[in-house]
């Protein structure tokens, strides 16, 4: 496409009528009042639980292993919910893009902001750690009410119609950046930027280190110590939750207790214990459907195909 700047025309081409057909679902689903939107969203889940049925085992296996305490029925039942909210998650995605901002203003509390504040006053920027929770896109609309500059660090999509589309979508409430343009994010550090980043996925062992997360030894990568480095920029955590009594939705900032510690092992294990604490919030809100422990230190990484995954 040369220098010119990419636009919905450049997709035009057949192949990429499926993913419009998704786009112009979403945008449909951004049309819904939010009492309705949950509603359907929750049926769009029941769909979803029965369509895919590997990442219903794949959400199976992670909660057994995450949540043994619970009967199998509630482990179960908690699976059930997990696919209701990533099914209310796509009507999420639809408001982040096109949603009423002032709506959502009215229904998001903000909470231990003070922390945010505190770090921001350092001028070095904030390293603004958050995680795959359901309402996701959403999260950063949210966020952006709370008026302070934020870039969001992303991989790159494969397919370049998506790939223009989620940049564009997040573009109305932060700056996307892809994730291995260290100049530019070190530049946004040094303008006191946030840097949105979620380190929860497991990308294989290279760069990563053996920690636990929900007791179950997972695959953490280390970059998190590397980009605090860059400009001596704090670490916070950023939870975010659709209310239990779907209200609204709460952010919360956390500490990062003992970061940096001097040790990127060290530091990974406290990175999982503050995800974790806010996963614990609303548990069956996070993305259970990735496979968070495919990658071992012995190299067996046949844990989900054990369950036909």
């Amino acid at each position: 496409m040369g220098n010119k700047e990419t636009s919905w025309s450049d997709f035009l081409a057949p192949k990429y009528w499926f993913i419009w057909l998704f786009i112009g679902i979403l945008r449909v689903l951004a049309l819904l009042p939010f009492k309705t939107g949950l509603w359907v969203g929750k049926q769009l889940g029941n769909l979803l639980y029965f369509a895919v049925p590997k990442r219903r085992r794949v959400t199976e296996v992670n909660i057994a292993l995450c949540f043994p305490e619970l009967s199998a029925e509630q482990q179960q039942t908690m699976v059930r919910e997990v696919f209701h909210n990533n099914g209310i998650g796509l009507v999420e995605t639809g408001w982040a893009y096109w949603g009423n901002k002032d709506f959502f203003r009215g229904i998001t509390h903000f909470k231990g902001f003070g922390i945010l504040d505190d770090a921001l006053a350092n001028n070095n920027g904030v390293i603004l750690m958050g995680g795959h929770y359901s309402p996701l896109d959403l999260c950063g609309l949210l966020f952006s009410f709370y008026d302070v500059p934020c870039s969001t660090l992303y991989r790159k999509h494969n397919n370049p119609l998506l790939e223009w589309f989620f940049c564009k979508g997040r573009s109305r409430f932060s700056k996307p950046l892809e994730r291995s343009k260290t100049r530019q994010m070190l530049r946004d550090m040094r303008k006191n930027h946030c840097i949105w980043y979620a380190p929860d996925q497991d990308l294989g062992s290279k760069g990563s280190v053996f920690v636990p997360f929900f007791g179950q030894t997972a695959a953490t990568i280390t970059a998190t110590t590397k980009m605090s480095a860059l400009n001596n920029s704090p670490l916070v955590v950023l939870g975010c939750s659709r209310n239990l009594d779907n209200s609204g939705y709460t952010l919360e900032i956390r500490q990062v207790e003992g970061f940096p510690s001097g040790d990127e092992t060290t530091d990974a294990a406290l990175i999982n214990k503050a995800i974790e604490g806010c996963v614990r919030t609303a548990p069956s809100q996070y993305m259970w459907v990735h496979k968070r422990f495919k990658t071992q230190p012995d190299g067996n990484q046949k844990l989900y195909q054990i369950h036909n995954c």
